[in-house]
């Protein structure tokens, strides 16, 4: 497993109102195989050939600290990822990005807005 993108961040909340959220966040909607551990604060989706996503949600002095992990899981074809995704050029940066937007949004006082509907195809 290669780590391709990783970033972390405190939200102030209570660890389990977070961990709710964040799971309802990324099993929502996606076919992918999921891993879900509330005792250890541990959530994983993972989906297509390379693909897994993992959380870790821990409490924390100011709230509740997110980490976040994107692995390259291949178990074929590992050289090819790069390659189909054009090399991840910009990867970890919109990673970043969308886990910062991601905490913004856990961290708003009245909780984060609803999640659009997602048409499922």
């Amino acid at each position: 497993m290669k780590t391709l993108a990783e970033a972390s961040g405190v939200v102030a909340r209570p660890a389990a109102e977070v961990f709710e959220e964040v799971r309802r966040r990324v099993t929502g909607g996606y076919p992918m195989r999921t891993e879900i551990d509330p005792d250890r604060g541990f959530l994983a989706v993972q989906g297509g050939w390379w693909y897994r996503g993992e959380y870790r949600v821990t409490a924390d002095p100011a709230g509740t600290r997110v980490d976040h992990r994107v692995v390259n899981v291949a178990s074929w074809g590992r050289w090819g990822v790069p390659l189909a995704n054009r090399f991840f050029l910009g990867f970890r940066a919109r990673t970043a990005v969308a886990f910062a937007r991601m905490l913004e949004e856990l961290g708003r006082p009245d909780g984060p807005e609803p999640l659009p509907a997602r048409r499922v195809t």
